[in-house]
């Protein structure tokens, strides 16, 4: 059963969409666009740099009339883009945030500067009023915010008409943004658009009340998104990366014009950076938690290069619900956080107590990612259940749920819920190295068990040594239950049997691993989605049963022919 604040979220969704149309038609009448008017800027004062991946084979398939949007293609042979079906909604809020700009900019040349004025052209000749999604906020953010970063490409001696209707709607459409900021979809996409707000105020000179406005709410949403270690509300690390990058943007945009930027913004800036560097493996990309993607290890370079205070990452962000262990050049992170709160849990995952293992810059045990970066929807719910990290699973079961098809998901997204409500971390750094001890309840309402594990990082980093628990608690039945602990191996790395029944992990650089364990081990087939595309990859696992004792499981990864 949802909890009852998701009713009242839908209740809530329920009287929005009943007045979706009343909403469209009087946004779109005459008396209302008199409300947009106003002073007229003439230029962008500041085009703020922006780190966003911009890859060329993305421009050349543009060029070829190819648009890839969230792993989805449309290709346009004689007809405008903006007239043909979108295969998905993300696909269309994509191609109306002009998410094809940075690509083209990045190429350069005619050819590029000639499709993006056309596209912009038709663009605005079909949606220069209020129509959705071109003009939902979140949607509306992203636009913004690619044309004052990418917009001198096309607005550089451009024809004075056309120069003219470009500022024209940008005028209208920041105006807008003051106005409906709020509506966005909470979260991620709310904080863009604050943020968004806040950019406009700095790259148009023609209201000084909406920098004001856009700050005052970019502070709001800081204080709800951006806890007190650093982290995003959402748990997600990629999540914290591109709200991040928000933040970057906006503080260079108040630098760069003469302004003081709000001490709330100064203080989210120097909590983040620390916290990116926390998820980050030695390849320089991001670990996989919470329906995050690896993310842009150059990006993320390009993010973290504008830190001046350079704060390094903690040992333990309790407040994001992640433990951090170091050693040399081996780093494990544990996930040991609840479910995200409400709608900051509609891309979250069952991975409690799931860890992720690299050495230097190579990955060994991760997680298997998220659907989204890739496009594969197909993968979504199950990259989502406990099953797909490297944690314990009882009976087949996830620690939490994700909303059910029907009309509570149609209203509110594929929502998590449930998942432990008391989880105990317990952490001890001493010369034997760091070892941390972490237990959940998620499986106490369903089964009477509670899981606990225990890692331990040795101080050369050569040996992470593990144990899985399950307890027994009052109220168990007492029948016997099917369990698994599962090690998912990255892609990258090669998986044999040695003689003795252990398993040998050999990393591309020729580096050794062994993974060794007193329970039988199984190597099954396995997916990896920390890129853009699928990969196949193998896992490890450990099966037994639990019935009325505590059962524990140990198991070990070592370096081998270490000295």
């Amino acid at each position: 059963m949802p909890p009852l604040s998701f009713f009242r979220d839908a209740a809530l969704a329920v009287f929005r969409r009943a007045g979706s149309g009343l909403r469209r038609w009087r946004r779109r009448t005459w008396l209302y666009r008199r409300f947009l008017k106003g002073t007229l800027a003439d230029r962008i004062a500041f085009h703020p740099y922006d780190v966003l991946p911009r890859r060329l084979e993305d421009a050349d398939a543009l060029l070829r009339g190819k648009f890839r949007f969230n792993g989805e293609t449309v290709e346009v042979v004689d007809r405008s883009v903006f007239d043909l079906p979108a295969p998905s909604r993300e696909w269309a809020e994509a191609l109306h945030g002009f998410a094809w700009l940075p690509p083209l900019s990045a190429a350069g040349g005619e050819a590029a500067r000639t499709l993006a004025t056309n596209l912009i052209s038709q663009w605005l000749k079909r949606h220069a009023r209020y129509t959705e999604p071109a003009w939902l906020p979140h949607v509306m953010a992203r636009r913004l915010v690619h044309i004052f970063g990418h917009g001198r490409f096309v607005l550089s001696n451009s024809d004075m008409l056309w120069r003219s209707k470009v500022f024209v709607t940008l005028r209208e459409q920041s105006r807008m943004l003051a106005r409906i900021a709020q509506e966005a979809p909470d979260g991620l996409p709310r904080f863009e658009a604050a943020a968004a707000l806040a950019l406009s105020g700095i790259c148009l000179l023609d209201s000084p009340r909406r920098l004001e406005t856009g700050l005052e709410r970019l502070g709001e949403e800081i204080a709800r998104q951006i806890l007190p270690d650093g982290g995003h509300v959402s748990r997600s690390p990629e999540a914290l990366v591109h709200a991040y990058r928000h933040v970057v943007m906006v503080m260079d945009a108040l630098a760069a014009t003469g302004h003081d930027a709000p001490q709330a913004l100064r203080s989210a800036h120097d909590r983040m950076a620390p916290m990116i560097r926390f998820f980050r493996h030695g390849d320089g990309a991001l670990a996989l938690f919470n329906g995050g993607s690896e993310g842009d290890a150059k990006m993320i370079s390009g993010l973290l290069s504008r830190d001046e205070v350079r704060g390094q990452p903690f040992s333990h962000a309790r407040h994001s619900g992640y433990q951090r262990l170091s050693a040399s050049r081996t780093l494990v992170l544990l996930d040991c956080g609840r479910t995200p709160p409400r709608a900051f849990a509609a891309n979250a995952h069952a991975g409690c107590l799931a860890f992720e293992l690299s050495a230097a810059a190579q990955r060994i045990v991760v997680n298997c990612g998220s659907a989204a970066a890739s496009g594969q929807r197909k993968w979504e719910s199950a990259l989502r259940t406990t099953a797909a990290h490297s944690t314990l699973t009882l009976e087949d079961t996830s620690t939490a749920t994700v909303l059910a098809e029907g009309w509570m998901r149609n209203l509110l997204g594929p929502r998590l819920y449930g998942g432990g409500a008391e989880i105990g971390v317990r952490r001890t750094d001493t010369a034997n190295g760091a070892s941390v001890e972490a237990r959940h309840d998620g499986y106490l309402r369903a089964f009477g068990i509670v899981h606990e594990r225990v890692l331990t990082l040795s101080p050369q980093g050569l040996a992470l040594t593990g144990a899985d628990k399950l307890l027994p608690q009052k109220g168990h039945a007492g029948r016997s239950l099917p369990f698994a602990v599962r090690f998912h191996i990255h892609p990258d790395v090669r998986v044999s049997r040695s003689q003795s029944g252990d398993v040998i992990l050999k990393l591309p650089n020729g580096e050794g691993w062994r993974f060794r364990s007193g329970a039988p081990i199984a190597v099954e087939e396995s997916v990896y989605l920390g890129g853009d595309i699928v990969r196949r990859c193998e896992q490890l696992v450990l099966t037994g049963a639990v019935k009325n004792t505590q059962v524990e499981v140990a198991w070990m990864f070592e370096q081998i022919g270490a000295a």
